[in-house]
């Protein structure tokens, strides 16, 4: 008697293993030796390689180095590329609002002659420029007014970088009242009443590897 029931204890262990068995599979899957080696999850997955002409090499950190020539020529965005490897701390909104409030006071100071501010805000070639211009304009006599109306727009027309220095090159759009009048006061030239669209383009530059984060007025032009 003892012993049918041992036998059926046996029957029942060995039904509830084949049940716990078959709910195993059901769950976890079982392998077929189809699918692909398994994966590790604290693994990386090793990553295709790019074909060597899609690379483009980042140079050590306040070096300077040519972009492709398909990437630089392009667009300035090529050269403003090469100046953020050079300066991390380069912004180009930064930069632009800026170089408009340095565009209003050097205007402002060559109009009224105020060689001081200007020469800080100049490479030597152009404060020499500047200078020569203003020292003209006194020696005739004459007084130069511009009311400056307002920048309409101020867009980065170039960028290059020249070993260590950054070059970027903005044209400006604004309106403007010039005058010229003479000793007397009378008007040489300009209309006090019309205001004129002016596109200056102006070039800036900065040794990257320098602390000061001013930049500096070195090559303009203009045309109406």
């Amino acid at each position: 008697m003892g012993g049918g029931f041992q036998f059926i204890d046996i029957i029942l262990f060995a039904l509830v293993a084949a049940f716990l068995i078959l709910r195993l599979r059901s769950v976890l899957g079982r392998r077929d030796g189809h699918q692909g080696p398994a994966q590790d999850p604290f693994r990386s997955q090793p990553q295709k390689e790019a074909p060597e002409k899609d690379v483009v090499r980042l140079p050590e950190r306040g070096e300077s180095a040519p972009l492709p020539a398909d990437i630089a020529s392009a667009t300035p965005q090529g050269g403003l590329t090469q100046i953020k490897i050079a300066d991390a701390r380069f912004e180009e909104k930064e930069f632009l609002s800026g170089a408009k409030v340095a565009f209003e006071m050097i205007l402002t100071a060559y109009v009224a002659g105020d060689v001081a501010s200007l020469k800080p805000l100049l490479s030597p070639e152009v404060f020499a420029n500047f200078s020569s211009s203003i020292a003209d304009r006194a020696a005739a006599g004459e007084t130069l007014e511009t009311t400056l109306v307002g920048i309409q727009k101020a867009e980065i027309e170039d960028a290059t970088m020249v070993g260590r220095m950054a070059h970027i090159s903005v044209r400006f759009t604004s309106e403007q009242v010039t005058v010229t009048r003479d000793g007397a006061g009378k008007i040489v030239d300009g209309d006090p009443d019309r205001v004129a669209t002016v596109s200056d383009v102006w070039t800036f530059a900065r040794d990257t590897r320098s602390p000061d984060p001013n930049w500096t007025l070195v090559a303009t032009g203009s045309s109406e």
